[in-house]
C-alpha cells in the first residue's frame, strides 16, 4: 500500500485535524486527553477546531502523548500519522471546499467567542452607574 504523506499537510489538514486524528490513534476521547494534560475540555475542542493553539509545553507533552512529533503537529512534516487506510481519494476540488469549511468553522467559533466577550462587556458597562 502507498503511504500518502500529503492527507496530514497544511494544504489538506489544519493543526486541529493533527491533533485529532492523533489522539483518536491513540485511542483517547478528548476528556481523557484533557485530562493527561492538565487542560480543561474546553482548551483541547478549543485546539482541535483550530480557534486556540497550545502552549509550547503542552505542545511538547501532546507530542510525546500522542507519539507524534512536534513539527508534524503543527506543519504535518515529519514523524506522524499516514493516511487512514480504506479511505476514498477526493479530487482536489472537494479537499479545498473541505479545508474552506474547517478554516470557517473555525473562524465562526473565534466570532462566536468574541460576541461573548463582547455581551459581557456591554453587560457590565450597563450595570456599572456612571
Amino acid at each position: 500500500m502507498v503511504v500518502d504523506d500529503t492527507y496530514f499537510s497544511n494544504e489538506n489538514a489544519t493543526f486541529g485535524d493533527r491533533v485529532a486524528a492523533a489522539r483518536d490513534a491513540q485511542g483517547l476521547s478528548q476528556e481523557e486527553f484533557a485530562k493527561k494534560l492538565g487542560v480543561k475540555l474546553k482548551t483541547v475542542r478549543g485546539w482541535e477546531d483550530d480557534v486556540d493553539e497550545p502552549r509550547a509545553n503542552k505542545l511538547s507533552m501532546m507530542s510525546g502523548m500522542l507519539n507524534v512529533s512536534m513539527r508534524w503537529l503543527l506543519t504535518g512534516e515529519g514523524d506522524g500519522l499516514g493516511a487512514p487506510e480504506g479511505d476514498v481519494e477526493v479530487s482536489g476540488d472537494v479537499k479545498d471546499v473541505l479545508l474552506e469549511m474547517r478554516r470557517t468553522k473555525a473562524e465562526f467559533s473565534r466570532l462566536s467567542d468574541h460576541l461573548g466577550r463582547l455581551e459581557k462587556k456591554l453587560g457590565k458597562l450597563l450595570r456599572t452607574p456612571e
